[in-house]
C-alpha cells in the first residue's frame, strides 16, 4: 500500500537542507512507520537529488518520523533554479512509497 494511505506529511526547509515529517493518521500504525521508513530507505527514494547525510528522528508521542536531508535543494532557496527550491513537494514524493499492507 502507498504511505500516504496511512500518513500525511509537512516539509520545511533551511538553506540546503530539507526537513521531511512523515505522521501517522492513527497510533496503531506508528509501529509500521518505524519499521518500514529508515533514514536509508528516505535516502534511497530521493537518491536523484539527495546528496548528502540523512537522519531520521524518531518522535513517538506525536507518532511522526522526522527526516533531514542535508544537501538535497540544489544550494538553497536563494541559490537553487528549481521550480520548488523550498522542497514543498518532497512531501507528496514521500507518501508515494510502498509499505507493507497490515492486513495483506
Amino acid at each position: 500500500m502507498k504511505l500516504r494511505e496511512i500518513a500525511h506529511s509537512r516539509t520545511g526547509d533551511k538553506g540546503d537542507t530539507s526537513n521531511i515529517s512523515v505522521i501517522a493518521y492513527r497510533a496503531e500504525d506508528f509501529p509500521l512507520l518505524e519499521r518500514h521508513l529508515g533514514a536509508e530507505r528516505v535516502k534511497a527514494h530521493f537518491a536523484d537529488f539527495a546528496r548528502g547525510e540523512v537522519v531520521r528522528y524518531t518522535l513517538p508521542e506525536i507518532g511522526a518520523l522526522n527526516f533531514v536531508l542535508r544537501g538535497a535543494l540544489s544550494g538553497g532557496v536563494t541559490r537553487s533554479l528549481a521550480l520548488d527550491a523550498h522542497g514543498k513537494c518532497l512531501a507528496s514524493a514521500i507518501l508515494s512509497l510502498e509499505i507493507p499492507d497490515p492486513e495483506g
